[in-house]
């Protein structure tokens, strides 16, 4: 972005993203840097054809200026064919969850992982990454996985319903990080019990989908707990987690950091990220990433 020009356009395609804090986030960080920003929401439930509209979208957003797009669930592996690069991080996820668009050229880059490692990093400098349970192994655990492994997570053990998926997710990480060992479990409770941290990468705990993703019993205090969902901010897993008197990270601070590291993309200007995980806290009425400290019954 050209830092003479004082206006920006933004937006995000996804399915049913009403509800996304992403636009309020980047347009208060704008207001703040002197920019007038406006950001949109491009909800494929509310477009005919859905989806399947995608490579019409973007040249829509191209040709009404929009500099740069979030991506979003389910679109993340599908817009990679209609770009014109991307990042190394992009490549090795195979997943694009933010698009600049400059000069006429596309270019695709992932923030997810570098969101759930800035806010993972900021909530827990000190986490014991010795031996790490994932939980999930969507699109969100592939980004988490990367994250902690980027982190220096010594063993790295994925577990997901679908056993193919958390294979594939752990043989895809594996060349990429020959120093750690990562696996896929089917053992969940021995995964755990020789665990130091459990990340929790799957939709359970939604507000669409509440309950646990596990045993509560399997839980122990000395275990660490960092979580994806962030609707709401305490998932019951990180209740039960706090309770026992486990270290905690909420979901807030991927949703804030991706945020952060995509304004920077989008604009050239460097974000002020306490900033704009003050406004996130304000928005959600609740503490982003939390402290680490552990919790209270």
């Amino acid at each position: 972005m050209d830092t003479t020009d004082k206006t920006f356009r933004a937006g995000l395609i996804g399915q049913g993203i009403q509800a996304s804090l992403t636009p309020a986030m980047h347009m208060a960080e704008g207001a703040a840097q002197g920019l007038s920003y406006d950001y949109e929401l491009i909800d494929l439930a509310l477009i005919d054809g859905g989806a399947d509209r995608l490579a019409a979208l973007l040249e829509q957003a191209e040709q009404r200026g929009l500099g740069g797009l979030n991506i979003t669930y389910p679109c993340k592996q599908q817009i990679m064919p209609l770009l014109d690069s991307l990042s190394d991080e992009a490549l090795k996820l195979g997943a694009v969850n933010t698009v600049v668009l400059q000069d006429g050229k596309r270019h695709g880059h992932n923030t997810d992982w570098w969101g759930f490692a800035e806010g993972f990093r900021r909530a827990l400098p000190d986490a014991d990454l010795t031996s790490v349970v994932q939980l999930g192994a969507g699109g969100a655990g592939s980004a988490t996985a990367f994250a902690m492994l980027k982190l220096g997570a010594g063993r790295l053990t994925i577990v997901d319903q679908d056993p193919v998926r958390a294979r594939t997710l752990a043989d895809s990480m594996a060349p990429l990080f020959p120093e750690a060992a990562v696996t896929a479990g089917a053992d969940t409770a021995g995964a755990i019990a020789a665990a130091t941290g459990l990340v929790h990468a799957t939709p359970t705990g939604m507000a669409k989908h509440p309950g646990l993703p596990l045993d509560a019993a399997l839980l122990r205090p000395d275990l660490w707990i960092a979580e994806i969902v962030y609707f709401p901010l305490e998932t019951e897993l990180l209740r039960v987690a706090r309770k026992l008197g486990c270290r905690t990270v909420n979901g807030g601070g991927m949703a804030v950091f991706q945020a952060v590291r995509a304004f920077q993309l989008f604009t050239g200007l460097t974000p002020d990220a306490d900033r704009m995980r003050a406004h996130f806290s304000r928005m959600t009425a609740g503490e982003v990433g939390e402290t680490g400290e552990k919790g209270a019954a």
